[in-house]
């Protein structure tokens, strides 16, 4: 639970009666603030012994929007700290409206819209004043409030002033990656790049020359780009980004936290596999159920079986496991496609995604892969990272390289998802790449699907003609078995 100010008040009384109707309410409320759950999210579940740096952005907890600090011995020191209206989350968010987006959902698609564009067209200095020490951002043109907001046609508020328009131009509107929005989103995300870097090379610039480690959290610590950038540094030896780095992750920061100052002792986080999980035979009694009526066929080696039909042009959705904690499908709830196969990216895009056709696609990989393919050994678990793809690979697996050469990756091993990393060697055996394209398991503006019932309904709903569930195989075409 959050501390501080009068959101935390409000809600401190239906905390109880939560905690009460759950059977605990002996149970003490301990308030931790906003950005300490961050902080120990990532640093906490990092595993990292020696002395570690740690960062958090997001657009605001209670008043705070920026925290560096420090890991010693377990316990977290602040260093310094930014208030609201002075966010860089929040002013990477107002510019996600303004491209056509949505503030704390599209700001990846801004992420994914940069490297089509040219930073270097349009300075965006106006929308900040900075150095290393400190920023200030313009709220005559952004993180703006109350009757200052530009209002559209409808009367929808957003987080940006007409003095932007009269500046940029109308709001963008549409899926289409056009000129000049391009360009801004290439702006933004140079501008949010160089501010951070900035004030990371400030204020922790002396500790990681030290030790060279750093964990981060908050909603910006999922720009991806950002972080490629963090681990280029020369000092940095290591980055840690706790996969659920957006406020899903706090409840994980409280607990970890609060645990820590109680003597126990908070374990690493080993992956991000900590959903539900349904059998094979919950996944045919889902089919029995449904109102489609699926037919289903066991599969002796679903991961051989799989990668066939990958091998084969074909989508599939693969449901196994433990769904995943956060953001990212790690390979359990996930479409995977062969990377090789053209037009499989725009396929999806289109006809089962729904999406913008320019959002790129990710790759996992075997971790024997991953040197070659990424030209580094750093850990890449989680998805939290780009890299720069080797010129080989580029064409190899062009299906899941981004328009600027760069990847963001999972890296697989076969001690945290055995069954994942046998479809990945299945697939190696048959097209000579240990890379799988990998997208979530859901439609456009739909979470990911979490049970066998979900799978079924986004699998109908799209154009998808495989999906995976455990050791069963539902097609749109006739099965070998019907129930």
């Amino acid at each position: 639970i959050f501390n501080g100010n009068r959101r935390f008040r409000r809600n401190l009384a239906k905390t109880r009666k939560l905690v009460a109707d759950l059977g605990l309410d002996k149970a003490r409320i301990v308030p931790v603030e906003h950005h300490l759950t961050h902080a120990s999210s990532c640093y906490h579940l990092s595993g990292f012994n020696e002395k570690t740096t740690i960062l958090g952005i997001d657009g605001k907890g209670e008043y705070a929007t920026t925290f560096f600090g420090y890991g010693e011995n377990g316990r977290i020191h602040k260093i310094k700290e930014f208030y609201d209206p002075d966010s860089l989350g929040g002013m990477y968010g107002a510019m996600t409206e303004y491209l056509g987006f949505e503030m704390l959902d599209g700001e990846f698609k801004v992420m994914g819209m940069a490297p089509y564009g040219d930073a270097e067209r349009f300075d965006f200095s106006p929308l900040i004043a900075y150095d290393e020490r400190s920023f200030k951002v313009n709220t005559r043109l952004i993180n703006v409030i109350g009757t200052r907001r530009y209002k559209d046609a409808a009367g929808k508020g957003y987080y940006f002033s007409p003095k932007l328009i009269d500046w940029l131009g109308p709001k963008r509107e549409g899926d289409e990656i056009d000129d000049p929005y391009v360009d801004y989103a290439a702006s933004i995300q140079r501008l949010l790049e160089d501010v951070a870097l900035g004030l990371i090379d400030h204020y922790l610039g002396d500790i990681l020359r030290e030790t060279g480690k750093i964990v981060y959290a908050g909603g910006v610590a999922l720009n991806v780009k950002l972080n490629q950038r963090i681990i280029a540094r020369p000092d940095v030896k290591e980055l840690f980004v706790q996969p659920a780095a957006s406020d899903a992750g706090t409840a994980l920061g409280a607990a970890s936290y609060v645990a820590h100052q109680m003597g126990d002792m908070v374990k690493p986080m080993q992956h991000a596999y900590l959903g539900p999980r349904y059998t094979t035979e919950q996944c045919i009694e889902a089919c029995r159920q449904h109102e489609r009526q699926p037919q289903w066929e066991i599969l002796d080696d679903a991961p051989a079986q799989t990668a066939q039909l990958l091998a084969d042009g074909n989508p599939v959705a693969w449901f196994q496991g433990r769904m995943e904690f956060g953001p990212r499908a790690l390979g359990n709830r996930s479409i995977i496609g062969a990377p090789n196969v053209p037009g499989i990216a725009d396929r999806i895009n289109e006809q089962i995604k729904y999406r913008e056709r320019w959002r790129p696609f990710c790759p996992s990989m075997l971790d024997s892969v991953a040197p070659q393919m990424l030209q580094t050994d750093h850990p890449a678990p989680y998805m939290t990272f780009t890299f720069d793809v080797a010129e080989e690979w580029k064409t190899r697996v062009p299906e899941v390289v981004h328009e600027d050469g760069t990847a963001r990756a999972q890296v697989v091993t076969r001690d945290t998802n055995p069954r994942y990393y046998a479809l990945i060697e299945a697939l190696e055996k048959l097209t000579g790449n240990g890379v799988i394209l990998n997208t979530s398991l859901n439609r456009r503006g739909e979470p990911m699907v979490c049970s066998p019932t979900d799978a079924l309904n986004m699998f109908y709903g799209s154009e998808l003609q495989y999906l995976v569930m455990e050791d069963i195989l539902i097609r749109k075409q006739p099965a070998a078995h019907t129930p």
